[in-house]
């Protein structure tokens, strides 16, 4: 039996009329890729809520890998996130004008995950597709922070054995007609998450190569 990825993805925030993670992934609901059946989850931008909706969607959908898909406005790559850090620190307010600051996702929590994803494998594969790729070792402190680390958490605690991480995508050209910001195209954007899924489905293990940062 092939395996399930669960692919979820966040609706607009901050003004913005559309989320290319949604639209992504919209795409690739109910695909099956090399045997690798693809369901899909719209999470709401908003603390808690978010991470509360795609529990419910594990627990439904009993998936073997979760990626979590969110928007990085001013990145020009895909961005395989490393790490998860308990911390809520928002510059703007979620969609439900929440606006936590230095507050802990997890009060009792570690002060961080570590993505289950196998991150440079990920980034290999998208840069031999010729895809722009590097690992990210922030994902911000934001509601995609807050989903990563909650997704994380919540199997941790539960003891499921599931692959589990966050992708961090550009913005879509028609979001930076006004300032020019870098972009990727929608399609890109989808066949890059079809390799990210295969990838982490069938990657027992990951490689070891350069994925640090200097700053």
């Amino acid at each position: 039996m092939g395996k399930k990825v669960l692919l979820t993805g966040f609706e607009p925030f901050g003004g913005d009329k559309l989320n290319p993670a949604l639209e992504a992934i919209k795409q690739l609901d109910g695909r099956n890729i090399e045997g690798i059946r693809i369901v899909t989850q719209q999470v709401p931008t908003v603390f808690y809520e978010s991470i509360r909706t795609v529990t419910e969607a594990i627990d439904r959908h009993q998936p073997d890998v979760v990626i979590c898909v969110g928007q990085a406005g001013g990145r020009a790559q895909i961005t395989p996130e490393r790490v998860a850090i308990n911390i809520d620190d928002a510059r703007i307010p979620d969609n439900k004008q929440q606006q936590p600051v230095d507050v802990p996702i997890e009060a009792d929590g570690p002060a961080a995950y570590w993505s289950t994803l196998p991150i440079k494998m990920i980034v290999s594969r998208l840069r031999e597709a010729g895809i722009p790729s590097a690992v990210s070792n922030s994902a911000g402190t934001f509601v995609c922070n807050h989903l990563f680390y909650g997704v994380l958490h919540y199997l941790e605690k539960n003891k499921k054995k599931v692959r589990a991480g966050f992708i961090h995508i550009p913005y879509i050209p028609e979001q930076t007609t006004e300032n020019g910001d870098p972009s990727m195209a929608l399609d890109t954007i989808v066949k890059a998450l079809e390799i990210v899924a295969v990838v982490s489905a069938t990657t027992e293990k990951d490689i070891a190569e350069t994925g640090g940062a200097l700053h």
